[in-house]
């Protein structure tokens, strides 16, 4: 059932995906990474996961439960996709973020080889392995090629990583001809297909954007063009949802947002910032399809890690209010391995105003 689920998901990963990350600092230090997890296809049934320490996983190869066994040195939490097994997006309680985002047809993970099972997983298990083995990124860097990740048939669609730590230090994993490539990630954005660094290039694209209003512009004796309104700077920025449309977007506004002085002021500029790419169920979807599950939007889930201060918040396309899960009040050497619905109940608040 397990390996279903996560064949199903990667399967129609490449019509469904739309994954948008960014990453905020504060003047106070702390450095916030936030994300959203878009799937239009059917309901992920997220739920948050609390990971103590010493918690022994089994991972997940093609030819059953029968994979690399990583035991937790750190305790952790995020939220899965479809399994409890799958966590997508986490935060550990040394400061390092990890998380999953889409990246179909340009990935080659290793070929998968059962005599190498002691040291094999499949993708959706890489985030787990990194929250609960590592405190830092180059720990990540110096053990990635330690382990082989596998998909779990030749036709699931792949996946790439961002992984960050309270350091400042953010890479971007991408296994490429089944080797991992890993690249820096200066910017602290992150979407999906092509490539991170194709990204980067293609922002060159956008060279003439600003923040602010373009300036006038006299073409004639008596014939001066002039703004219609603010934000002309950015006049031409993509608006579409495709992942280099949202990687350009996602560059210009988290470069533009003003700094604020805490991480928790900061976290809640994220999740303002990632409202501009939340994503409405249909764009996605041919004209006369149906989305059977009554999604409100593609866009399920958004979460925000302070990695400082080790608290880890979301919302939901169900409930937007913002909730929290602070990893300093949990003791990881005491707790047990836990897991709860992100929505106890799907239905988004609604506060009534008495008027006297």
């Amino acid at each position: 059932m397990i390996a279903a689920a996560a064949v199903a998901f990667f399967i129609s990963a490449q019509s469904s995906d739309a994954c948008t990350g960014i990453t905020l600092v504060s003047k106070d230090g702390s450095h916030v990474l936030a994300r959203t997890c878009e799937w239009g296809g059917s309901y992920l049934d997220s739920r948050y996961v609390i990971v103590p320490r010493n918690y022994t996983q089994t991972a997940l190869t093609p030819s059953g439960m029968n994979g690399i066994v990583f035991t937790s040195e750190y305790g952790y939490v995020g939220i899965s996709v479809m399994q409890d097994q799958f966590v997508t997006e986490g935060l550990n309680e040394a400061g390092l973020s990890a998380g999953l985002f889409f990246f179909p047809g340009y990935g080659k993970y290793e070929t998968y080889d059962a005599d190498d099972n002691a040291t094999t997983l499949v993708d959706v298990q890489l985030v787990p392995w990194i929250l609960g083995s590592f405190s830092t990124v180059d720990e990540v860097i110096a053990n990635i090629n330690k382990v082989k990740v596998v998909a779990l048939t030749p036709e699931t669609n792949t996946a790439h990583w961002r992984v960050a730590d309270a350091s400042g230090k953010q890479i971007v994993i991408e296994i490429v001809g089944g080797e991992p490539k890993i690249y820096e990630n200066k910017l602290g954005v992150l979407t999906n297909s092509p490539g991170f660094e194709w990204q980067m290039t293609n922002l060159n694209n956008y060279v003439n954007l600003y923040p602010g209003n373009a300036k006038a512009n006299e073409l004639a004796e008596g014939v001066t063009l002039n703004s219609f309104g603010a934000g002309t700077g950015f006049r031409g920025i993509p608006g579409d949802v495709t992942p280099p449309s949202r990687f350009v977007r996602a560059a210009f506004y988290k470069a533009t947002a003003p700094q604020y002085e805490t991480g928790f002021e900061t976290v809640k500029e994220t999740f303002q910032i990632l409202n501009n790419f939340d994503i409405p169920i249909g764009i996605e979807h041919p004209a006369g399809a149906t989305v059977t599950d009554n999604l409100p939007s593609a866009t399920q889930w958004t979460t925000s890690s302070d990695l400082q201060n080790l608290r880890f918040y979301y919302r939901t396309a169900w409930n937007s209010t913002i909730r929290c899960i602070d990893l300093k009040t949990i003791r990881f050497d005491k707790i047990k391995f836990q897991t709860a619905p992100v929505d106890a109940v799907q239905d988004q608040p609604v506060e009534y105003i008495k008027v006297r």
